[in-house]
């Protein structure tokens, strides 16, 4: 194993950014991951591109599944209105088992690179709701990685870290701020055009932009015409 190998899971958005900034900043070697997995648009995979190419990372991978073709998300389903207003309980943009997906595939590549640390940008605070953004999944699949793996086995264990779990949106603003992430090059819209124009609306667009305002930074967010 190498002790600062790491695989970072960056999908192109404002956490994945922050986390692979402050991964670098610890001194990992950084293997960037990302997925192009059914969702609703790729300007998020363009954004995951600049964010990797700008911040320099050992490799970047992307790696294709078809959860559109099982469904149950507006955010893989066409036929799922992404919603614009604030609701009640786990939201329809839910995408079922996503992280527990891409978290396996981590792990897969980790074992592959002897990378001993795999970061990913959950958070439990100013988020949608979702199970598997939660600190007891997170520790769950840990133990799980360190049970399934040959290099666990053969006495290498390895760590799940998820540096923005307990930090508000503005918090991880600024922490990204400090360690120079530039917030331009990314894309949070769960509806964002082909150009990675935000709509403004959605619960992503809402955090994001509640996240800059109370962080006292100004949003570099570039919203379709008419968005509110």
């Amino acid at each position: 194993m190498t002790t600062n190998k790491a695989v970072v899971l960056v999908s192109g958005g404002l956490d994945s950014a922050t986390v692979l900034a402050m991964a670098k900043a610890q001194g990992h070697e950084c293997h960037a991951l990302s997925f192009d997995y059914g969702q609703r648009h790729r300007a998020e995979l363009v954004a995951a591109a600049r964010v990797v190419t700008a911040m320099g990372v050992a490799s970047h991978r992307v790696v294709t599944l078809d959860l559109g073709s099982l469904g149950g998300s507006a955010l893989t389903d066409a036929a799922i209105a992404v919603p614009e207003t604030p609701g009640e309980g786990i939201p329809v943009t839910y995408v079922p088992a996503r992280n527990t997906v891409f978290l396996a595939y981590a792990l897969a590549w980790a074992e592959v690179l002897q990378a001993g640390h795999i970061f990913i940008g959950v958070n439990a605070v100013d988020y949608s709701g979702y199970p598997d953004c939660r600190p007891a999944f997170i520790e769950a699949f840990e133990r799980m990685a360190n049970l399934a793996t040959k290099a666990s086995v053969e006495g290498h264990a390895l760590q799940v870290h998820t540096p923005l779990i307990h930090l508000s949106k503005a918090d991880i603003i600024r922490e990204g701020i400090r360690h120079g992430v530039d917030y331009a090059l990314t894309v949070s819209c769960y509806q964002a055009t082909a150009s990675g124009e935000a709509c403004g609306r959605c619960d992503s667009c809402r955090l994001r932009r509640q996240g800059f305002e109370a962080a006292g930074v100004a949003d570099p967010t570039i919203y379709q015409k008419m968005a509110k």
